[in-house]
């Protein structure tokens, strides 16, 4: 796969909780560089970061962050304020207890609603897998493709597991609709990056990528389009 290919489908994420605008200014400045999908940065940092930013690169927040259990009317509040502030792409959290209570229509009403709040702009829900059944992962995948969501996305990358290659193939099985895959969480190599790619993912969510890419820039190893 050519690198260019890859970059193109990362969003390029700090969410350390003490992530600092110095910080945030290096992963815009990397995005921008290096043509990412977007930028996936907290959203106390979105109005900021979209005017520093200046259409160089999309600006992603998340909402809900990280446990899921926020309620609807507040998760639509921070959808509808991170779209007001500049954000182009929001990644909500689900509530993952009421998955686990099967309370499936409450799901359903949930990101419609916060799809609803982010407008025309790109709503990415995470579901948390390692937190799943498979049969419950199969389920959001049907809610979220009735929802009218764009993408469903595997993990926060703050609980006990990240993306797996099997979710993944198991998430492409069974989305319909149009809904895009992205995988977030563990994506530490290049090869991991681009078998995510072959299975299904539109989108990587990790900060390692553009890392890696600049460790091997400055020793001459991914000095060709292709790795």
């Amino acid at each position: 796969m050519e690198l260019e290919e890859l970059l193109r489908r990362v969003d390029h994420t700090l969410l350390k909780p003490e992530a600092s605008w110095a910080q945030i200014r290096e992963v815009i400045d990397d995005g921008a560089t290096y043509r990412t999908a977007s930028v996936c940065i907290p959203a106390s940092y979105v109005r900021q970061a979209a005017e520093y930013a200046g259409g160089r690169v999309p600006v992603c927040t998340v909402i809900g962050f990280p446990c899921g259990y926020s309620t609807i009317a507040a998760k639509c509040f921070e959808a509808a304020e991170a779209v007001r502030n500049g954000a182009a792409e929001v990644d909500m959290v689900v509530n993952i207890g009421w998955v686990k209570d099967a309370r499936w229509e409450d799901l359903l009403a949930e990101i419609r609603a916060v799809k609803e709040a982010c407008g025309d702009q790109i709503l990415k829900v995470i579901i948390e897998t390692c937190l799943l059944s498979r049969e419950e992962k199969i389920r959001m995948c049907e809610l979220v493709s009735r929802s009218g969501a764009d993408y469903i996305k595997t993990s926060t990358g703050f609980s006990t597991g990240g993306a797996t290659r099997e979710d993944i193939a198991l998430f492409a099985r069974h989305i319909t609709g149009g809904v895009r895959i992205k995988a977030a969480g563990g994506i530490r190599t290049l090869q991991d990056a681009e078998d995510f790619i072959a299975l299904g993912a539109d989108r990587l969510g990790t900060s390692a990528v553009i890392r890696l890419v600049k460790e091997g820039a400055e020793d001459g190893k991914l000095s060709h389009s292709t790795y």
